[in-house]
């Protein structure tokens, strides 16, 4: 995610921070200040941090269950609203999403019951109602926001926790991409019901609904296209007519193709038919007024595009999609699998998100019959 940086691992997983995070931490040091001075600054500030390292706790009941599953969770990124733990995937199974998505709210629960019990944090309604308040014991302020975490999350508004048990709960009755939709729309609901109450006065609520519906809306997409990609080869999907860039190429030629056609990547390949990297037409506009149009396009494409055979499943290209920052899949002919990666082979074509979703309006509209056919090479400039 742009904007934040690493501050360590832990169980596998890289930890981050989000920029705006501290933002929040000088907000709330400046507003205690006002309210108390330099040590109800200080109160808010750690209250704060302690809230968060509960986040964190939280995000990992989510990574460490998913590890028992095989899925691995790269990073773990801090942000004002909350927690993000990026899994590589999320569970097909609903009993393993369940599961996955119900642990986070688990260990807040275990949090505030190891606070209330052993650590003498008494929690009651008042509590609860100043949990802003410094007057209040610290570790019952604290147990009362776990709870609160704890129950917020399980609110039904995917893709929080609570969204997804309810997807992980319809997909036993309905097929994941329909759980899916329909968990989306109800979230985005309940998205515009929380955007009414930030009107009186709580912001954080209007990020947490916009924060909904576009990663509610962003998640069903994707499952659309999981399913698209089901079934069908990558030589199905790829785009197989194009025009490509050798290496010895000026970014000033390549603005010249960019005009000549409509593609959005070039990819640039030598002499014996080896993809060595990609130039996107963002990158070309921004290095060409930079760099101007002698810089060499080796130099500024982007390099360690992942490959794929031609006979490959179409699903195995858009997880190599999902997974890294590529902009693109190549795509040889023949080559051989090798821990993971595609070697040898032609490079014949390549492969994008958004050529999957158009793969998957086409099927929408006419049916999962076969998709059209189409060119049978690339068009590789001398």
């Amino acid at each position: 995610m742009s904007w934040s940086f690493p501050i360590g691992r832990l169980f596998g997983s890289e930890i981050r921070i989000h920029a705006t995070f501290f933002l929040l931490l000088a907000w709330i040091g400046f507003a205690h200040y006002q309210m108390g001075g330099a040590a109800a600054a200080i109160d808010g500030v750690l209250f704060i941090l302690a809230i968060f390292a509960c986040v964190v706790a939280h995000e990992f009941g989510h990574a460490l269950t998913a590890r028992r599953f095989g899925i691995k969770t790269p990073d773990i990124t801090l942000l004002p609203i909350g927690g993000l733990a990026r899994l590589e995937r999320m569970p097909e199974n609903p009993r393993e999403e369940m599961l996955v998505a119900l642990a986070g709210p688990a260990v807040n629960i275990v949090i505030a019951a190891v606070l209330i019990l052993a650590l003498g944090g008494a929690v009651d309604t008042a509590s609860l109602a100043s949990l802003d308040n410094p007057q209040v014991s610290f570790l019952a302020r604290l147990a009362g926001v776990n709870l609160f975490l704890a129950l917020f999350n399980l609110i039904p508004a995917f893709p929080m926790d609570g969204g997804r048990v309810l997807r992980a709960a319809l997909s036993f009755k309905l097929s994941r991409p329909a759980a899916t939709t329909m968990a989306a729309r109800i979230g985005q609901g309940i998205a515009v019901g929380f955007g009414f109450l930030a009107l009186y006065g709580n912001p954080i609520l209007l990020l947490i609904a916009a924060f909904i519906f576009l990663a509610g809306n962003a998640e069903a997409r994707s499952v659309g296209l999981e399913d698209a990609a089901r079934g069908l080869r990558v030589r199905d999907a790829m785009i197989s007519e194009f025009e490509s860039l050798a290496p010895s190429a000026t970014l000033g030629e390549a603005a010249e193709l960019l005009l000549r056609t409509t593609q959005h990547e070039f990819p640039v390949v030598d002499g014996s038919g080896r993809l060595r990297g990609i130039l996107t037409r963002a990158t070309l506009i921004e290095k060409l007024a930079a760099e101007g149009p002698d810089a060499p396009v080796l130099h500024v494409m982007t390099t360690d595009i992942p490959v794929i055979a031609a006979r490959a499943r179409l699903s195995d290209a858009l997880k190599r999609l999902q997974a890294g920052m590529a902009p693109a899949v190549g795509v040889v002919e023949g080559g051989i699998s090798l821990a993971g990666r595609t070697e040898g082979g032609r490079f014949i074509g390549y492969i994008t998100v958004d050529n999957i979703d158009e793969l998957m309006m086409i099927r929408g509209a006419t049916g999962p019959a076969s998709p059209p056919g189409r060119g049978t090479g690339p068009v590789v400039p001398q």
